[in-house]
């Protein structure tokens, strides 16, 4: 699914895009199809440290990137994406993944709406698709795959679907009046790293901190309901 400004006028604008995959094959082969349709890419990075040390000096107008990459292989590109949408907030950002991961989806849409691209790599079918894609969220379009779609608008209808396996062990864990102190004990864990899981169940559940509401006692009754 795709929106943004008119495709002619799109494609008159030269654009300096970023590749960033741990695969140098696809790294380097999806570089000469930017290239070859007229999209100077100004950088080919393997890994997201890099990258990002490199993003201030390079100001592309979009970044295409994994997903999953070194060293965890789980939501690198996902982060590295927020943080680049930090440093240059008008960096556009396409990912894309072999899988429908919406919680990182969901992750970079929060980061800001305008320029984002979230594409799987098996349903790009077609060269053009990719080179349409790179230069509307170049433009501050939107591309993203309909089965993304699907999967956001169905974790809209469950608030506790957008927490990870452990974040839901830490909800469960709060909801039997632990503290982080025990929640740490029961999963073997530190103290530090529950509180970033319970920090990121209140980002995820919309609880803003507004100094009226116990936040963990709102999780806990969304995690009963």
């Amino acid at each position: 699914m795709t929106d943004g400004p008119d495709a002619a006028r799109i494609r008159a604008v030269r654009i300096r895009a970023v590749v960033v995959d741990d695969a140098v094959l696809l790294r380097e082969g999806l570089a000469r199809v930017l290239d070859e349709a007229g999209i100077d890419v100004v950088g080919q990075f393997g890994d997201p440290a890099s990258f990002l040390a490199a993003l201030p000096t390079l100001a592309p107008d979009v970044v295409v990137m994994d997903v999953r990459m070194p060293p965890t292989f789980t939501d690198e590109g996902v982060r590295a994406a927020v943080e680049a949408r930090r440093i240059a907030p008008r960096t556009g950002i396409l990912l894309l993944s072999q899988y429908v991961e919406a919680a990182y989806a969901e992750d970079v849409l929060a980061a800001g709406s305008a320029g984002i691209g979230y594409l799987l790599k098996d349903r790009v079918t077609r060269l053009d698709e990719i080179d349409d894609a790179v230069r509307r969220v170049a433009s501050g379009g939107t591309v993203l795959d309909p089965e993304v779609v699907t999967q956001l608008m169905s974790r809209r209808r469950d608030p506790l679907a957008a927490l990870t396996p452990r974040e839901r062990e830490v909800l469960g864990l709060m909801a039997e009046g632990r503290t982080n102190a025990a929640i740490a004990r029961a999963l073997v864990i530190g103290t530090g790293a529950v509180e970033k899981h319970v920090t990121s169940i209140f980002g995820k559940l919309a609880l803003e901190d507004t100094g009226e509401d116990h936040r963990r006692v709102l999780a806990v009754l969304a995690y009963l309901g």
